[in-house]
């Protein structure tokens, strides 16, 4: 007897919905059956290439009975309410990074899935990526000894990529902390053993014309005694895939000639209300639409990744990269290539499907997702306070 397909809706047809497209698209344990999204010609457009049922709002997706489990993407502040609609209504749910702006809100949220009997899981971040989940069962061989440091290091064009306002606005969301942060954050605790003691950080806001952080850098102490230093620009001029072979975050190959494009094309914005309707273009029912979840002619090549990331431990240096993972021990060298995966990013339906289908409780949980979270605010607290933050909410995967 064939494995059941999980059944899932999509709660907002944004841009978070079209990076994960190619993978809800093609994974052979998924099937988008039902949509909810403000914009008419967004749903028409799911209706017709998904032959899926399409709703305006959270409620009606949610009364929806074929739904097994839905994707929620829409903007951070609308999470703490869309995940108590669909756990009233008995949904599995998978709600994108960072789960909420408040601990508060993460707790409601962690409260209202154990109420209903439902998995909650938090993503996708890059730690589910192939090459750190590698590093990962590396590390929990125990034939390098502990973790003892973890260095991670990104250069983006992230704040000049197209933005709504709230975006530029910190208080709202906005800035590289809380949609950056949440991603090397995730990847460091989850090599590191998750249990972060404290803070020190400081942050970056350089550019008055986009008025929130840019960059960031940040000391992790764990627990264990290891320590993290994590670093991250966003202003667009070196860029980390030059030390990835050109290989993008989302597994796809770079042409280095296409220099400072970002820039460029935010430079020929008149207005806030212009940015935002250009990167209207990048949500789906956009033209490109289905078309952008075509996989590359010859399959994918690469797995995803989030820049430079190397765990020191007592007897190797651990690097994880796109197609495997360096390790570099006392005598020897060597490289563990990974196959590339047949979808991107499958690992994300992969723990989804194993906890709304085999009730396997997903290591990217709630709780998982608030200890990050409590990370990323004591970023900004440190910062702006000048001191050393310490974190009273962490766990370990699993707890």
């Amino acid at each position: 007897m064939a494995d059941p397909v999980l059944r899932l809706g999509i709660l907002g047809l944004g841009r978070a919905f079209m990076l994960m497209l190619p993978t809800l698209a093609h994974h052979p344990r998924v099937r988008l059956v039902a949509a909810a999204d403000p914009r008419p010609d967004a749903r028409r457009r799911f209706a017709e290439e998904f032959g899926a049922r399409t709703y305006e709002t959270a409620e009606a997706l949610a009364a929806d009975p074929a739904v097994d489990a839905v994707y929620i993407a829409t903007p951070h502040q609308f999470h703490v309410a869309q995940v108590g609609i669909m756990a009233r209504a008995g949904k599995h749910i998978l709600v994108e990074k960072p789960m909420a702006l408040t601990l508060p809100d993460c707790q409601a949220m962690i409260d209202a899935a154990r109420t209903a009997g439902v998995h909650l899981m938090v993503g996708h971040s890059h730690s589910y990526d192939g090459p750190i989940a590698q590093a990962r069962r590396l590390i929990g061989s125990g034939a390098y000894g502990p973790v003892r440091m973890i260095t991670a290091v990104n250069f983006t064009d992230f704040l000049y990529r197209p933005r709504r306002p709230e975006e530029l606005v910190t208080a709202e969301g906005g800035g590289v902390v809380f949609s950056q942060a949440a991603h090397q954050v995730d990847i460091v605790r989850l090599l590191g053993g998750g249990r972060v003691k404290s803070v020190r950080a400081q942050t970056g806001a350089w550019d008055p014309a986009r008025p929130t952080e840019g960059a960031y850098g940040a000391f992790l102490s764990f627990e264990s005694g290891a320590f993290a230093n994590l670093t991250y620009s966003g202003y667009g001029h070196f860029d980390i895939d030059e030390f990835v072979g050109w290989v993008g975050e989302l597994g796809q190959e770079r042409d280095p000639a296409r220099y400072g494009t970002a820039r460029a094309a935010l430079a020929r914005i008149r207005s806030a209300a212009e940015e935002a309707a250009l990167k209207e273009t990048r949500t789906y029912g956009a033209p490109a639409s289905l078309d952008a979840a075509a996989l590359p002619a010859g399959g994918v090549r690469h797995h995803n990744h989030f820049g430079q990331i190397i765990v020191s431990c007592a007897g190797a240096d651990l690097r994880p990269t796109a197609d495997g993972v360096h390790v570099y021990a006392d005598q020897t060298r060597r490289f563990d290539a990974l196959p590339p995966p047949a979808v991107p990013r499958p690992e994300v339906i992969d723990e989804l499907y194993r906890a709304a289908v085999q009730n396997i409780p997903p290591d990217h949980s709630g709780a998982w997702g608030l200890s990050t979270l409590e990370v990323c605010l004591a970023i900004l607290h440190s910062a702006r306070a000048g001191r050393e933050i310490p974190l009273t909410h962490q766990v370990a995967i699993g707890e």
